[in-house]
């Protein structure tokens, strides 16, 4: 069973109220004696009641008046006294806290005075009592306020937290597909790359030389095989179907001459320092950045060799790819390639550099550290 409102439960008290104070009076006095002004301070103390929600200043005016000037005034001695603490709880509860004092205040000063003066209607105990329910009725409409306030701020919070759960979800998504885009790039760029080169070699020697063109179409071959794997493990990832772990081992620093074979490059490699005990990230991170920068080579240098340098040190590896081409002219190193090579740097910390060389072709430097990579 649905529980009624505060609100509901106020407005019930608030008639319950007004039926007391007014049919009761008739009930407790001689409506014989009855005259306009009674029935009129009834009327306008009752209605100003029932406004006090949407009005609760202009009630606390009204019903005050009215019931000052129903007690010295009036032949009844009814209790619409109730009035005025109904109407002060409400003021107090919409936030005119100022006003339910200065009207109670008031209320109360004007007792005081009537009764100094002789009016007799209550002695000093009724007195106390009727100063304390003034009070009681202040202090309790303040305090559901007060009780209101942090309900709806610890709902607002608990809104504000559900957004923030929702927007980190929504930015762990978006990093994940950038992760996603920039891993198709590197791949599926190298190995299509690699197919064009190898094709052109193909068709070059099908003639003069057709055991290279063999060769080549054998590369070709265990490329675009290579590639329909890569693609496939990537949709699987993104459709979340486990379609089983990849059966190739993953690029390493450890088998770097694969990564150069993969290029279809001639390549000079110098190697330096300990490359199988490079952490996990260093390591993944640093072959994928071999491979897009071999890839360049390939697609924009307009020769077929470079030199790779590799050099691992404790807290440090550096990486360098340079060939000696014509290549093409140089944008800032805004496409994609570098763009994701820079990015997989700065993920880790590190930092790269690229552009032509002064004696000519273009140059890939790489700093990744390897402190608290894992």
């Amino acid at each position: 069973m649905r529980r009624p409102s505060a609100h509901t439960l106020m407005s019930l008290v608030a008639i319950a109220s007004i039926l007391l104070g007014t049919l009761g009076t008739f009930l407790v006095e001689d409506v014989r004696d009855a005259n306009v002004l009674d029935l009129v301070l009834l009327v306008t103390a009752s209605a100003g009641t029932l406004a006090r929600r949407r009005y609760p200043v202009a009630a606390l005016i009204i019903v005050g008046v009215s019931v000052a000037v129903y007690y010295p005034e009036s032949r009844f001695d009814g209790p619409i006294a109730i009035l005025v603490f109904i109407v002060l709880f409400t003021a107090a509860d919409q936030g005119q806290l100022i006003a339910a004092v200065a009207m109670g205040s008031t209320l109360m000063l004007a007792m005081g005075y009537g009764e100094a003066r002789g009016v007799g209607h209550v002695d000093d105990t009724l007195f106390v009592a009727i100063a304390g329910w003034v009070v009681a009725s202040i202090a309790f409409g303040g305090v559901t306020r007060n009780r209101r306030a942090y309900l709806e701020e610890a709902e607002r919070r608990a809104l504000e937290a559900e957004h923030s759960k929702e927007e980190e979800a929504r930015r762990r998504a978006s990093e994940e597909r950038l992760r996603i885009a920039r891993e198709l790039h590197d791949v599926l760029g190298h190995n299509i790359s690699m197919i064009n080169v190898q094709a052109a070699a193909a068709l070059h020697g099908l003639k003069k030389r057709p055991e290279d063109a063999e060769q080549a179409l054998r590369t070709i071959k265990d490329a675009s095989k290579e590639t329909l794997r890569e693609l496939r493990i990537t949709l699987g990832v993104l459709r979340q179907v486990d379609e089983g772990a990849p059966t190739a081992p993953a690029d390493s620093l450890a088998r770097v001459d694969a990564l150069v074979a993969a290029s279809g490059l001639e390549v000079t490699t110098e190697l330096s320092g300990p490359l199988d005990t490079v952490p996990a990230e260093a390591d993944l991170a640093a072959s994928r950045i071999i491979r897009e920068a071999l890839t360049n080579v390939s697609r924009h240098s307009g020769t077929n060799q470079a030199t790779l340098t590799i050099s691992s040190t404790s807290g440090n590896i550096m990486i360098r790819v340079e060939d000696d081409g014509p290549g093409a002219t140089f944008d800032g190193g805004t496409g994609f390639g570098l763009q994701g090579m820079r990015e997989r740097a700065a993920a880790l910390g590190g930092s790269l550099e690229a552009g032509p060389r002064p004696e000519g072709g273009f140059r890939v430097v790489v700093h990744l550290p390897l402190n608290g990579a894992s």
